[in-house]
């Protein structure tokens, strides 16, 4: 499994961003490899490392098109280790592209229901999972753990430039906490949820910052340096219109840059609309974190015939 790290991180340049007098990188998490890309490597490296450890099969969550189960099942494959995936919904005749990918790969599927899959966080639950199904490590929905933001700290390692403001898409919160605990104290974090009401963000940071800090007063702390921009995941989680998709093709025509329509389009766009409002001052030195996820547009070309060219 060959991946590349550090990732490299690539200037933006055009004369929108030259007007604005911002200095705006792309930091390529989506080139580590190219089917466990971005923050899903990140998040399962020290899990898969843990499961290895003690020769258990890995379990985790996820929707039906989810990156995470995806990148999982790609990881688990590379690493010649056995993983599960409990998936939301009903099975239907014909996986789709995202749980045809984790079948072909290795992963063992289970279909449950949406109201069984609210009780994934509960311990009496994962008791009655390990009855049924033996021991296994588990990987909590988008790799939400202590390890998964660990993982996610060496992004801030790979940054050899200094810079103002660190950027990335969210939907756990799991690689926002890892990238704060690297922060210093002039630089500022913006998370742009993928999902609505994305608010509820700062409380699972907080908890997942907990596995680290164990103080209150430190959380509140490395808190100060997050600012949750709420205003872009166009209607809650997977939902997408014309004006994303068109800026999605926009965006790969002039940067030559793929992006995912889930996740990080999001953030790149609610970025771009804060840049043309003048919300940062001149010479500002911002980093995006692309976080990979492409395979989530097969996702909307099987389901809604969207194709974008790359």
């Amino acid at each position: 499994m060959i991946l590349q790290i550090p990732s490299p991180i690539h200037q933006l340049e055009s004369d929108f961003l030259a007007e604005h007098r911002v200095q705006l990188f792309l930091k390529r998490d989506d080139l580590i490899h190219p089917e466990v890309s971005g923050n899903k490597w990140r998040k399962l490296e020290l899990n898969i490392t843990k499961a290895q450890e003690f020769d258990l099969p890995i379990l985790t969550f996820g929707g039906a098109y989810s990156n995470h189960i995806a990148a999982t099942a790609a990881a688990c494959h590379h690493r010649g280790i056995a993983c599960i995936g409990m998936i939301r919904g009903e099975e239907h005749d014909g996986l789709n592209p995202t749980l045809s990918l984790a079948s072909k790969l290795g992963m063992q599927l289970h279909f449950i229901s949406r109201e069984e899959y609210g009780y994934k966080a509960e311990e009496a639950y994962i008791r009655q999972l390990k009855d049924n199904l033996g021991a296994f490590h588990l990987v909590p929905e988008g790799g939400a753990n202590f390890l998964g933001v660990m993982g996610c700290t060496s992004i801030i390692k790979e940054l050899p430039k200094p810079f103002d403001i660190l950027c990335v898409a969210g939907g756990t919160g799991t690689t926002a906490a890892g990238m704060l605990l690297g922060l210093k104290a002039n630089q500022r974090l913006e998370l742009y949820p993928a999902l609505k009401g994305g608010e509820f963000l700062q409380k699972s940071i907080a908890q997942l910052l907990e596995y680290s800090l164990f103080e209150e007063m430190a959380v509140n702390e490395t808190l100060e340096n997050l600012i949750i921009v709420s205003d872009y995941h166009f209607g809650g989680y997977a939902k997408i219109n014309a004006e994303l998709v068109d800026f999605t093709q926009h965006f790969f025509n002039e940067y030559s840059v793929p992006l995912d329509l889930i996740y990080t389009s999001k953030m790149m766009f609610g970025l771009f609309d804060r840049i043309s409002k003048g919300l940062y001052n001149k010479g500002t030195s911002i980093i995006a974190v692309h976080t990979g996820g492409l395979q989530g547009n097969e996702g909307f070309k099987s389901r809604k015939g969207i194709t974008l060219n790359f």
